[in-house]
């Protein structure tokens, strides 16, 4: 890792979301710094790693260095960072990628609490978690590349699937 990172000035700092996952943040970040995830990862020394994060793969954990150089150019504490993470010992859900879309109708982001291993669905909404699209059937992307909460097969909206998640 790049122990000394130059970073641009015109950098626009983006605030985490409460309960937000790292990959929708790091896309959010990346869209609105006009940055591919290659470059993100260029720009932090964590190459690829940024892009195993993004898809919930978190063997082995991120290290202190890690966060710190992602921090540094994200503009954030590393605290902040480690509040996108799973918590220590919390399974993680790679695939497939879950919403509950009653939750991202009141606010548009991917909660990590969504992919962890345990999780049947949304506590808030009593509602069972969506993996698919209702209307063609194809599994969601990862939230990083979530840019207008659709279906990127068919654009169907997050926001019009509340009706087909079951009831818990």
């Amino acid at each position: 890792m790049n122990s000394c990172l130059e970073i641009p000035s015109w950098i626009f700092p983006i605030e985490p979301y409460k309960g937000e996952s790292l990959s929708h943040f790091l896309g959010r970040f990346r869209r609105a710094n006009y940055a591919s995830s290659s470059e993100l990862g260029q720009k932090t020394g964590l190459g690829g790693v940024l892009a195993r994060w993004e898809k919930f793969r978190f063997i082995p954990p991120p290290s202190q260095k890690q966060l710190e150089a992602l921090a540094q150019v994200v503009q954030l504490e590393v605290e902040q960072l480690r509040l996108l993470l799973p918590p220590q010992g919390v399974a993680m859900k790679h695939e497939p990628i879950r919403v509950c879309t009653a939750c991202y109708e009141e606010k548009p982001y991917h909660r990590l609490e969504w992919q962890f291993k345990d999780t049947r669905g949304c506590d808030r909404h009593q509602l069972r978690l969506l993996s698919e699209c209702p209307s063609c059937g194809k599994r969601f992307k990862i939230p990083a590349l979530w840019v207008e909460g659709h279906c990127h097969n068919c654009q169907t909206q997050f926001t019009g699937m509340k009706r087909y998640q079951k009831e818990m």
